[in-house]
């Protein structure tokens, strides 16, 4: 579900169709009667370079979309010892915020990845790159994030989480240019929720059977 709500705000970014539904209800399809009347450039993914930061279960499952709409993978992991499935290629940070069109995160928060997209690393992104978040608000230096986007440092960024949850109102993400943010639902589907249901049960029912999982040692 959450690779899923990732590429529905990469499609949202490239495709703009929120823009162009609600334009065309307002009468502006009618009021510029084209053939292929549009609000801005649209964007193809295939043969776009998607680099995914972070390549646990739910970085696989981006890498597979995007390699279903015919985009080149690179990813980023800790661990390198495992090799990566076909088509997709290990790369180090540097070379997913050079190389990327669209660079999506999907690492977990710990102190060496907190503010890991700021000024620096935005710097080294390509003007007309995307940036998604479905994983931890934290990564992004919020103030740095708004700024590169007012400046059209990149073209555009998309967020289902943000460093403070609900965000106040002096979060600069909120008034930045070339944005989306949802409210934390990329894992919000009935399907997930059912199923971390059914983990749960499953984890109670092995403990009381003496028989204990995803044991934590201390």
């Amino acid at each position: 579900s959450v690779a899923q709500h990732a590429f529905a705000l990469l499609l949202e970014l490239t495709n703009q169709i929120g823009a162009h539904s609600a334009d065309a209800r307002a009468g502006g399809w009618a009021r510029n009667p084209e053939y292929c009347y549009r609000l801005g450039r649209l964007t193809e993914l295939a043969g776009l370079t998607l680099g995914i930061v972070g390549f646990g279960q739910i970085g696989q499952a981006a890498a597979r979309i995007g390699q279903a709409l015919g985009m080149r993978v690179l990813a980023n992991r800790r661990d390198v010892s495992v090799p990566p499935p076909a088509g997709v290629e290990y790369a180090d940070l540097d070379r997913i915020f050079a190389e990327s069109d669209v660079v999506s995160l999907h690492c977990p928060l710990f102190p060496d990845t907190a503010g890991l997209i700021n000024q620096e690393t935005l710097a080294r992104m390509k003007p007309s790159a995307f940036l998604i978040n479905t994983s931890r608000g934290g990564l992004i230096v919020d103030q740095d994030l708004s700024d590169a986007l007012n400046r059209t440092q990149i073209a555009g960024a998309a967020l289902d989480v943000l460093s403070v949850e609900p965000p106040p109102a002096d979060n600069p993400l909120l008034k930045a240019k070339n944005i989306l943010i949802t409210p934390h639902i990329s894992w919000a589907t009935g399907e997930a929720r059912a199923r971390l249901m059914g983990i749960a049960v499953d984890n109670l029912k092995a403990y009381l059977a003496g028989k204990p999982v995803n044991e934590v040692k201390v």
